[in-house]
């Protein structure tokens, strides 16, 4: 068996990577599904195209490398975290669309639970903050919003799963319903210290524990997919949440490493080895993957929008006609001339936690142009970036060395370059960028021995390029004071 495939189930698309033995990409397939936003700050996703999509670039996948399920090892998953899917355990159907991870519908939930005294209770035990970011409060809406659904969550007739429960259900035909501890550790339900559903957390947003899936490691067989999915069944035998398969595939395997993955957000995450470090900075402390039962944990600061705002460009501006054209559009103008966007969209994450904040561009003249917007767009992921990285080395009195990076906006030589300077540190970029799904590859390689263990995972990691610093402090200063001036402009600018 000489490959392992991955799928990358993404926030605006569906991937499935195969990769050989040094970790090299020998097929790659990608399918784009819809968005939906019924209202303001509301985010959707249709969780039976997401299926559908997702099997469809499987299968092309494998056409495009030519092989057969006997080729592969064993099949890797990873996913966009705390998007919320409810099924019916009979037939499969979602009773109500997925909501997204970007969703702020539970805002005044939150608040109210604020109110009541619960977020300390909440962060002792699950490591994070009480936002409508995570599932929790998500599937307690749906409980409340549709018809009958919390009846037939107590009867057992319905299904909770974060996007990667959902997809294994599909794949095994509805044989499992699991969720790996690095997605569990997501949800605002799960205890990351005791490694179970927490019955008091359950207790307080009133959902039913027949709703669960049970909890397994990050990498260990699971399963099998069933007849039909392809020529004949592969084992499943790896599971991460997409920011904890990163950090795996970029070979953070030891206390103190960093890296930050810039897609429709960004997020950075420091392992802490099997150490939860608590935040005084208003980071999360999260499972980063448990293997034979054992958990190590990780430091994180999630940037709600970064890519994203450069498909707004596309989508709502119609500056670009695609994604790709943002660099040179960015780079047509020698900088930002004074302009800063901050893509406050769905709120501010780590380290403000403004779910009511909204974006906000500044600093516009007569003499601004669809390039200064572009470029403010683009340097808005470095910006948020940076604010992460003085928030971390605050809580793990760890300082930075050197950032690695990947996602696919750490293929614009531009931004990363922007990146080290306002840092002052090197930024590394992989010569395989593609580290979500290697990571989810790796787990579910090690699980069948594929690869052997770490030390074999780490000697197929390489560099591409190093960024090293080379802007003056004092025009870094200005340039964070500005932005900063942005994020106050897009916190006073809230959802009315």
């Amino acid at each position: 068996m000489a490959y392992v495939l991955a799928l990358d189930q993404g926030t605006t698309s569906s991937r499935a990577i195969v990769f050989d033995r040094t970790g090299t990409v020998i097929s790659a397939a990608q399918q784009e599904f819809k968005q939906y936003f019924p209202q303001s700050g509301w985010v959707e996703h249709d969780a039976g195209e997401i299926w559908h999509s997702q099997l469809n670039v499987l299968r092309e996948s494998m056409d495009c490398a030519d092989i057969a399920a006997r080729d592969i090892a064993a099949i890797g998953i990873t996913n966009q975290r705390e998007t919320t899917v409810v099924w019916d355990r009979r037939t499969g159907h979602p009773i109500y669309p997925a909501i997204v991870w970007q969703d702020r519908r539970t805002a005044d939930t939150c608040e109210r639970l604020k109110a009541a005294g619960y977020e300390a209770t909440f962060n002792d035990k699950t490591g994070l903050l009480l936002d409508p970011y995570f599932s929790a409060t998500k599937l307690a809406w749906i409980l409340e919003h549709v018809p009958h659904a919390r009846q037939r969550a107590e009867a057992g007739e319905i299904a909770f799963g974060t996007i990667d429960s959902w997809l294994i259900w599909q794949l095994t035909g509805g044989k499992l319903h699991v969720t790996d501890a690095s997605n569990a550790a997501r949800t605002l339900l799960y205890n990351i210290h005791t490694g179970e559903w927490d019955k008091e957390l359950l207790a307080i947003l009133n959902i039913p524990a027949a709703l669960l899936p049970s909890v397994v490691d990050s990498s260990g067989v699971i399963g099998w997919t069933m007849e039909g999915i392809a020529d004949s069944p592969i084992p499943i035998a790896g599971i991460a949440g997409d920011q904890q398969a990163a950090l795996f595939g970029q070979v953070c395997h030891s206390p103190g490493m960093v890296k930050n993955t810039y897609g429709t957000g960004c997020f950075m995450l420091m392992h802490t080895g099997t150490t939860a470090v608590r935040s005084a900075n208003q980071l999360l402390t999260t499972v980063a993957w448990q293997r034979a039962g054992k958990r190590e944990y990780a430091l994180e600061g999630s940037v709600f929008v970064a890519g994203a705002a450069v498909q707004w460009l596309r989508d709502g501006l119609g500056i670009i006609k695609s994604s790709s054209d943002v660099e040179a559009l960015a780079a047509s103008v020698p900088d930002n001339g004074g302009v800063y966007f901050v893509p406050a969209f769905t709120g501010l994450g780590a380290p403000h936690w403004q779910p009511h904040a909204r974006g906000a561009i500044i600093g516009l003249s007569r003499g601004a142009t669809g390039a200064h917007i572009a470029r403010a767009a683009v340097e808005s992921m470095a910006f948020q970036t940076a604010d992460l990285i003085d928030a971390m080395q605050a809580d793990s009195a760890i300082p930075l060395t050197q950032l690695r990076v990947d996602g696919g906006a750490a293929r614009n030589d531009a931004l990363m370059q922007f990146q080290a300077d306002l840092l002052g540190v090197p930024v590394v970029r992989p010569k395989v960028t593609e580290t979500t799904a290697l990571g989810a590859a790796f787990l579910a390689g090690l699980a069948v021995g594929y690869w052997s263990d770490l030390s074999d995972i780490g000697k197929q990691w390489q560099q591409d390029k190093r960024f090293v610093p080379s802007m003056s402090k004092e025009k870094v200063d200005a340039l964070r004071a500005g932005w900063n001036d942005a994020v106050r402009v897009a916190i006073n600018a809230k959802d009315k």
